[in-house]
């Protein structure tokens, strides 16, 4: 790497970063707008209000970064070549007879690492806040209550339903599981105060650990039932680990299958979702499928993004750097118009599969990407 190559690098990543803080900071100003009575209360309950507001919106910038670091990247490039252009030194470069794509690999490189940043932040750092992006200003001392939304388990016939559900603690209140299989004695119907998601171990598969069962009322003098040789309803009776009035019901639904909010399912990981697309005791929707598709290529389509704005920064007829921001964002609307018409074709089931509807963008910019990558190459 030469001194040049250091200098429009260096330029570059402090321009991303400029762009970013300054987004960064009109989101945190209006959304706190908002939610500033409630940010002062919980700082004075706490130590203050400046690491309230740093818990709070602290993984919202993660959450910005995902969303906005293709674009910004797109952005800072434009901006760095303007600005070496208004000062001469891309005049005095190209002049030396070195062409545009060898004075933009630093860029290119950068940006390829920006979007590795990217897929490592959304793949293991969101999912572990999606809980809190979930959350409201006046609920970050606490639980995150939330409304149910009731799953049917296909595998064991049971409508998993509820009055609320605890997202943090894993919890749901008030349970009511409406069972539709053959269970002797339990009824059509399993009531009781809470019931806890538990992940396996050896004593138990997963499920939920219902505590304060209501009905049936003789629930401890019930054998555990199931299909064959798995139990899927356990009791005290014959489970020594369970106590009075407690009822294990076994299943793979868990509590973010049971999420209204659906910004929950979007910040999942790649596995998470393939795993809830495998699961087979819940329905998988034709969105849920191309929503993983669309994960698992976003990175390749991050970068297309970036290289279809190259036109736009060799800018051989000299136009003004706001006509350029112009174009860009002509650019960047007509990408995310693709994106989105495939997306809803196969959402819907209409001419596209899931996965081609995933891959239609890639089909179709991909190619042009990769011309205006060797047309800046030699410019």
């Amino acid at each position: 790497m030469t001194k040049i190559d250091r200098y429009i690098l260096v330029l570059f990543l402090r321009t991303v970063l400029i762009c970013f803080c300054s987004l960064a900071g009109i989101f945190i100003v209006f959304h706190a707008f908002t939610s500033m009575d409630d940010l002062v209360k919980q700082g004075q309950a706490e130590d203050g209000l400046v690491p309230v507001m740093m818990r709070y919106y602290g993984p919202y910038m993660l959450l910005l970064f995902d969303w906005t670091g293709a674009i910004i990247a797109l952005m800072a490039f434009l901006f760095t070549i303007g600005w070496l252009r208004r000062t001469g030194e891309l005049t005095a470069i190209l002049s030396a007879g070195i062409s545009h794509g060898r004075i933009f690999r630093p860029i290119l490189i950068a940006s390829l690492v920006l979007i590795v940043v990217q897929l490592v932040n959304r793949e293991l750092v969101l999912p572990t806040y999606r809980d809190v992006l979930t959350m409201k200003a006046k609920d970050i001392a606490g639980e995150n209550e939330q409304p149910i939304l009731a799953q049917y388990d296909q595998a064991n016939r049971v409508l998993i339903d509820g009055s609320s559900l605890l997202t943090l603690s894993r919890v749901v209140r008030e349970p009511s599981f409406r069972l539709d299989g053959v269970y002797p004695g339990f009824g059509d119907l399993l009531l009781a105060q809470s019931a806890r998601w538990l992940d396996a171990c050896g004593e138990h598969p997963s499920g939920y650990l219902l505590d304060g069962v209501q009905r049936p009322d003789v629930i401890d003098e019930l054998p555990s039932v199931g299909v064959g040789e798995r139990l899927i309803l356990m009791t005290s009776r014959d489970q020594p680990w369970l106590g009075p009035r407690q009822c294990f019901f076994a299943t793979t639904v868990r509590t973010d299958f049971l999420q209204t909010n659906q910004s929950a399912t979007r910040m999942a990981s790649v596995a998470e979702l393939a795993d809830r697309i495998r699961n087979p005791a819940v329905h998988s929707s034709m969105g849920l499928k191309v929503l993983l598709h669309e994960r698992i290529l976003r990175p390749p389509l991050d970068y297309i993004l970036i290289l279809l704005g190259l036109p736009m920064v060799v800018n051989r007829h000299g136009r003004n750097l706001f006509v350029m921001i112009g174009a860009s964002m002509l650019t960047v609307m007509a990408f995310f118009v693709v994106k989105t018409l495939s997306g809803a074709m196969g959402g819907s089931g209409y001419l596209l599969s899931p996965a081609m509807a995933a891959w239609m963008p890639l089909l179709i910019l991909g190619p042009i990407a990769y011309v205006r990558l060797r047309d800046a190459q030699w410019a």
